[in-house]
C-alpha cells in the first residue's frame, strides 16, 4: 500500500549522530592508490615484481581457503609486460598488485568472501571488481561511440580521437530509521526470500542532496517522514558501481509504514531486544563464506525467522551500531 505524497515540510539539513558504526569490511583498503603509481615509466620498471590477481567474469577470485588470503601469481610468469587489459590496483608493501580477467575453477566474489579476508586483501578485490566490471562495460566512448581501449594501468579509457573515459560510481544513501528510543524500521524487497530484512535505501538523484535523498526515499518507500539526518559512514559496492552513503533518520515513534507497491515486500518496526537477540544468536554459530545468516528471533513465536544484513554490507555495521546503543 501506498502513502498519499505530500511535499516535506522543511528543507532537510545535516544533524549529529546518535551512533557510531565500525569500519565498513569493504571500506578497509590498505592499498597505496597514488596517482604517481600510474606512470607508464614507472610501470614497466616494477612490473617483474608486481602480483596478479586473476577474476573470472562472474567476479570469483581463487583463494586460499585455510589461509584467507587471496591468491596471486607473480607478474613475471604471466606476461613480459603488463596486458592491455591488466588494471593496477596499488602497491601494497611496495609490491604493485594487478587484476586480470581469466579463468578461476575454485574461488568467490565479494559476497562469499569480503568478510573474511584480511584489510589489504579485502580493499583489493573490492577495487578490482569495481574496475572490471566497468571496463567490461565501457567499451564505446560515451562522447562519440567509437570503441575504446584501456590506457596504461587501467584507470581511464580513451578513443581514437582522443576523448577520455573514467570509471563512473552511483551514490546511494543506505538508512536507518528509528524512533530516537528503542525501535527501528527493517523492510523487504520482493525479490528477497522471506524474513530477510535490511535498512532502507535508494540512489541520490540528479540536483539532489545526499540529505534530500534521504527525506524522500523514506517518504517514497515507507511513507515515514523523517528529520535529524546524521551521516554514519560509506562503503564502496561494485555491484556494478555504487558507492553506499549510510544515514540514520529519525521518524514518529510506531508510525504507520506504507510499503511502497512493487518496491518493498514488507516492512516494520523491530525493537533493540529483537535485534540483540539475532545477534547474539548468529555470533553463536560457526564462521563461513555466507552473504547472509539466517537466526529465528525468540519471543513472537509466529512468521519466518528474522535474517539480517550480511556481514559484508554496510547495512549490518548499521544494525550493529544502533543495536549496541544504550
Amino acid at each position: 500500500m501506498s502513502a498519499p505524497h505530500q511535499a516535506s515540510p522543511v528543507a532537510p539539513s545535516a544533524s549529529p549522530a546518535t551512533f557510531g558504526i565500525n569500519t565498513p569490511l569493504l571500506s578497509r583498503g590498505t592499498a597505496d592508490r597514488s596517482e604517481e603509481l600510474r606512470e607508464p615509466e614507472r610501470i614497466q620498471r616494477e612490473w617483474a615484481q608486481a602480483k596478479v590477481l586473476t577474476l573470472d567474469h562472474r567476479g570469483r577470485a581463487a583463494v586460499d581457503a585455510t589461509a584467507g588470503r587471496l591468491l596471486t601469481r607473480q607478474a613475471s610468469e604471466l606476461a613480459e609486460q603488463p596486458p592491455v587489459d591488466g588494471v593496477l590496483l596499488g602497491a601494497v608493501d611496495g609490491v604493485d598488485h594487478w587484476a586480470v580477467r581469466g579463468e578461476v575453477t575454485d574461488g568467490g566474489g565479494l559476497r562469499e568472501w569480503g568478510a573474511l579476508l584480511p584489510d589489504a586483501d579485502a580493499g583489493l578485490l573490492t577495487t578490482a571488481t569495481a574496475l572490471l566490471t566497468w571496463h567490461a562495460a565501457a567499451g564505446f566512448c560515451p562522447l562519440c561511440g567509437e570503441p575504446s581501449t584501456p590506457t596504461p594501468a587501467g584507470w581511464s579509457r580513451i578513443c581514437p580521437r582522443g576523448h577520455h573515459d573514467f570509471p563512473r560510481t552511483d551514490p546511494a544513501v543506505i538508512v536507518l530509521v528509528h524512533d530516537g528510543a528503542d525501535e527501528m524500521v527493517l523492510a523487504r524487497q520482493p525479490v528477497w526470500p522471506a524474513g530477510r530484512m535490511s535498512v532502507l535505501a535508494g540512489f541520490v538523484e540528479a540536483g539532489e542532496s545526499m540529505e534530500g535523498t534521504v527525506v524522500r526515499e523514506v517518504l517514497e518507500e515507507v511513507g515515514l517522514y523523517v528529520t535529524d539526518v546524521a551521516y554514519l559512514g560509506s562503503q564502496p559496492w561494485p555491484f556494478p558501481r555504487s558507492l553506499m552513503i549510510g544515514f540514520e533518520a529519525r521518524a514518529e515513534p510506531r508510525a504507520p509504514l506504507f510499503p511502497r507497491d512493487g518496491e518493498i515486500e514488507e516492512a516494520r518496526w523491530y525493537s533493540r531486544d529483537e535485534i540483540r537477540a539475532v545477534l547474539a544468536a548468529e555470533a553463536a554459530e560457526p564462521a563461513g563464506a555466507d552473504s547472509w545468516l539466517s537466526t529465528a528471533i525468540s519471543g513472537k513465536g509466529a512468521g519466518p525467522a528474522l535474517i539480517l544484513p550480511g556481514q559484508v554490507s554496510i547495512a549490518r555495521r548499521m544494525v550493529e551500531g544502533w543495536a549496541a546503543r544504550r
